[in-house]
């Protein structure tokens, strides 16, 4: 079965900058898309970021140019690099696949098939 497990979530200040971890297995990782999505308390999910088969990335506007998503495919991991913090980043981020040949802002739009069970992002003034 397809397992994905998040860590790396916790509290910084803003400005501050955390790395999310999700470890993938159970299936051929190489061949998948990945993406973190964030949903904070009253408000819809968001896509953060989608990298493809060969680790290529789109960004939410939101989070371009302080975040980095990066897929290590000999290792079946996916990080997310997330610099200058700010209070509107706190969420519950979670770690998505999808074996689909879908358009990357598809993908931020409309979620992924397979789901981890999230790491909880907190950011304080």
């Amino acid at each position: 079965d397809l397992e994905l497990v998040e860590s790396g979530g916790g509290a910084v200040h803003t400005g501050g900058s955390l790395t999310l971890s999700c470890a993938a297995s159970g299936y051929t990782y190489s061949s998948y898309y990945m993406g973190w999505f964030r949903q904070a308390p009253g408000k819809e999910r968001e896509g953060v970021a989608v990298a493809d088969s060969a680790g290529v990335a789109t960004y939410a506007d939101s989070v371009k140019g302080r975040f980095t998503i990066s897929k290590d495919n000999a290792k079946n991991t996916l990080s997310l690099q997330m610099n200058d913090l700010k209070p509107e980043d706190s969420a519950m981020y979670y770690c998505a696949a999808d074996l689909s040949d879908l358009e990357p802002r598809d993908y931020l739009k409309n979620g992924m098939d397979y789901w981890g069970k999230g790491t909880l992002v907190t950011i304080s003034s």
